[in-house]
C-alpha cells in the first residue's frame, strides 16, 4: 500500500490538497487513485482563470483502463495548471505527490469535505 503523506488533506474522491500558502492550494490525485487507474495517458484540467466549486468535477484523467473525473477539493479560481502533464501525463503515476500535481487554486473559502492523512488511510484501507 502506498504511503499517505501526513502534510496533505484528502477528499473521498482521492484528490489531495496542500495547506494554503497566501490563499493558494495545490491539487493532485493520490497514489492510491493513480494505482487504481493504471497508466495515465491523458489528463484534462481546468484552464487558468476558471472557477471551480468544491465537490464538483473539473477535469478528467484517462488511463489504459478507464476515464475518471477529477473533483475540485475547494472552491476558487484556478491560478496555475501543470502544463508538463500535457506532454507526459504518466508523471502522475510516477510522482503523484510531487511533479504530478494537477492545478493550483486561489481559494475563496476552505470548504470541501477534507480528510486528514489518518482518515484517508482508513478510507483506502476499507476500500481494499
Amino acid at each position: 500500500m502506498s504511503t499517505v503523506p501526513e502534510t496533505l488533506s484528502y477528499t473521498q474522491e482521492h484528490e489531495w490538497i496542500t495547506e494554503p500558502a497566501e490563499g493558494v492550494v495545490t491539487v493532485g490525485i493520490t497514489a492510491y487513485a493513480a494505482d487504481a487507474l493504471g497508466d495515465i495517458v491523458y489528463v484534462s484540467l481546468p484552464q487558468e482563470g476558471a472557477s471551480v466549486e468544491a465537490g464538483e468535477p473539473c477535469g478528467e484523467a484517462e488511463s489504459t483502463k478507464s476515464v475518471s473525473d477529477i473533483y475540485a477539493p475547494v472552491t476558487g479560481e484556478v491560478v496555475a495548471v501543470n502544463a508538463a502533464l500535457e506532454e507526459d501525463p504518466a508523471v502522475i503515476n510516477s510522482d503523484p505527490y510531487g511533479e504530478g500535481w494537477l492545478f493550483r487554486v486561489r481559494t475563496s473559502d476552505d470548504s470541501g469535505d477534507l480528510l486528514d492523512a489518518q482518515a484517508y488511510a482508513k478510507l483506502i484501507e476499507e476500500a481494499s
